[in-house]
């Protein structure tokens, strides 16, 4: 099935299509002490709070066109937070020709469109390594629509929206729809890859991997930041503060850990 944007289907009734985007991130931190790892976790559990995470999930609904129906949101003790949004369609404009194009979305834009009952959620998961300094936090992003457009198009903005390491992301297309001739459709879009959906300034940072099923359409792209200056890494201090040895040694830890959840297992430590 090839589309250009001048072409549209005439659908037979509304697209049942379902369109599922899952957005996993991960943001590392070296914490040596008690007390820094603590601080690195409050600092997070202000930074990522239900609060903020229902602006962002706010701003992804506008930028696939829903209307919020009901939110829920909690904070967790000791740490974390959750949010789910039930959206509705919403008003049925003209759909904007960049609809059906492999880009980067908004950041973000009010950018209507049509969409039935579906739903957002968000949660977070901070933790730390029992004895090597290591603090991960990661942030799970759920987005499924039955809509015209792709909820790939709330990709930038969620990029944007997290301070990250390591993305992984998830996409696929379920069930069908059909045209007035009673054809089934199974995507009603083209997509080679979710990267096509992504920036190039985000990507030339980040070593990048594609694992695509095109038959089922299903998409995975992982990333994984290529530089890094360990000033960002340490909280509560600078790198100025450790010796050259202390330096080169936290480097590795913190490479290690991206490398095992980057390629989704563990990997020999250094001694």
């Amino acid at each position: 099935m090839t589309i250009t944007p001048e072409q549209r289907i005439q659908l037979h009734g509304f697209n049942n299509l379902t369109k599922s985007l899952s957005f996993n991130m991960y943001d590392i931190c070296y914490t040596k002490t008690k007390d820094e790892r603590e601080a690195y976790i409050e600092y997070i559990d202000e930074q990522y709070n239900a609060d903020r995470l229902s602006k962002i999930l706010n701003n992804v609904s506008d930028i696939i066109g829903a209307h919020v129906l009901n939110v829920a949101q909690q904070d967790y003790v000791p740490q974390g937070a959750s949010v789910t949004m039930l959206v509705s369609e919403g008003p049925i404009v003209e759909i904007p020709e960049e609809s059906l194009d492999e880009s980067p979305g908004p950041l973000p834009d009010n950018v209507v469109m049509q969409l039935d009952k579906s739903h957002i959620t968000v949660h977070t998961y901070p933790e730390f390594h029992p004895s090597e300094g290591i603090s991960t936090f990661r942030a799970d992003i759920d987005v499924s629509t039955c809509g015209e457009i792709s909820p790939l198009k709330a990709l930038n903005y969620l990029i944007h929206s997290f301070d990250t390491d390591i993305m992984t992301m998830d996409y696929r297309v379920r069930g069908f729809t059909r045209d007035t001739s009673g054809r089934k459709l199974f995507i009603d879009h083209e997509i080679g890859s979710i990267q096509n959906y992504i920036p190039d300034e985000i990507k030339s940072s980040f070593d990048m991997i594609d694992v695509n099923v095109y038959q089922e359409n299903i998409f995975h792209t992982k990333c994984k930041l290529r530089e890094f200056d360990l000033d960002n890494y340490l909280f509560g201090y600078t790198k100025d503060k450790l010796s050259k040895k202390e330096q080169q040694e936290i480097t590795e830890w913190l490479k290690l850990e991206m490398d095992e959840i980057y390629y989704g297992k563990n990997i020999n430590r250094p001694s």
